[in-house]
């Protein structure tokens, strides 16, 4: 199971719905007692009057449908023409930990120094997958 590089994106995705419960669970509640009517937002401005905690969730939500994209990409190419070895495997995983922690970091504290570390750490992970996969293509 942990050996096949589709396994991570499934670990990724699944986290990416446990996100999009989690900011639900909490938007709804807080736009009933904010009184906002869901059928009268027009644009995102109107969501203005929720708290931050509230928000930092959804925006993490949204976070998850931008540089994971990358990461999928990555995983599927790597699949595909054989570059899925061991380590790519363990960097995969590895970039789903750092994502999982960005989220947890984003949503319960938002130390903003923490959290950038954190995304910088994926990022690199994100770099090091593309060179192996860069490198095996020449």
């Amino acid at each position: 199971m942990f050996q096949s590089m589709m396994t991570p994106v499934l670990g990724l995705v699944s986290w990416t719905l446990v996100m999009w419960l989690w900011m639900y669970a909490t938007r709804l509640p807080a736009m009933q007692k904010a009184g906002i009517d869901a059928s009268k937002i027009q644009q995102k401005g109107e969501l203005d009057g929720l708290p931050i905690e509230v928000k930092r969730i959804a925006d993490n939500y949204n976070h998850l449908h931008e540089q994971p994209v990358i990461f999928y990409a990555l995983c599927v190419y790597s699949h595909l023409v054989g570059v899925a070895d061991e380590l790519m495997v363990m960097l995969a995983w590895g970039y789903v930990a750092l994502r999982i922690a960005h989220s947890l970091i984003q949503a319960l504290w938002n130390f903003v120094p923490v959290r950038f570390l954190v995304f910088m750490l994926s990022s690199v992970v994100l770099i090091v997958m593309t060179v192996r996969n860069v490198l095996a293509a020449l």
